[in-house]
């Protein structure tokens, strides 16, 4: 039931949520990956980071009448090692630049932050026991090893490898 009452929401977002998304969607905030009306145990937020563990909830006025309701939702959330960002609508539309500048600082906080982060997916396989060297691994290999692009100051979160290898490039036999 939750998931069809995320694919619901979706369906029907709020012009504030649909410029939030605008914004987020696509790794366009510094390279980090939000999902919108997400299921996170019995609650749907409106965006999260899984990445950063930052949630983000746009507030119309009925949140004005269910703050009991949002601190516990809040409280839960937090206790899954979420931080949850609450934003008037009103802000969303009118201060966009500033909500998405205090949306980014906080997931650079956490990356920066000594906290314990999920494992990274680097020396994982044959590589990580040195069962392959580079040369072996090239001569082995019916791909072309490529170099990867160093990171830029406007992309340091991006993954360096090309599009298609990230699995959102245009599919098929064209590139």
């Amino acid at each position: 039931m939750t998931l069809e009452n995320a694919r619901e929401l979706r369906k029907n977002a709020t012009a504030c949520e649909r410029l939030l998304w605008f914004h987020l969607r696509a790794h366009r905030l510094q390279g980090f990956k939000f999902k919108r009306q997400q299921p996170i145990g019995a609650n749907i937020v409106d965006f999260v980071c899984f990445e950063t563990r930052c949630i983000v909830e746009a507030d119309g006025g009925q949140h004005n009448e269910q703050i009991e309701y949002d601190a516990r939702r809040d409280g839960w959330l937090k206790s899954q090692g979420f931080m949850v960002l609450r934003f008037w609508n009103n802000d969303i539309l009118t201060n966009t630049e500033s909500i998405l500048e205090t949306i980014l600082s906080a997931c650079l906080e956490y990356i920066d932050s000594p906290s314990p982060q999920p494992l990274s997916h680097q020396g994982r396989g044959a590589k990580a026991l040195g069962s392959l060297s580079r040369q072996d691994e090239t001569q082995n290999s019916t791909f072309p090893v490529r170099e990867t692009v160093e990171a830029t100051e406007s992309s340091q979160h991006a993954s360096p490898l090309l599009l298609r290898e990230r699995g959102r490039g245009r599919g098929g036999d064209g590139l």
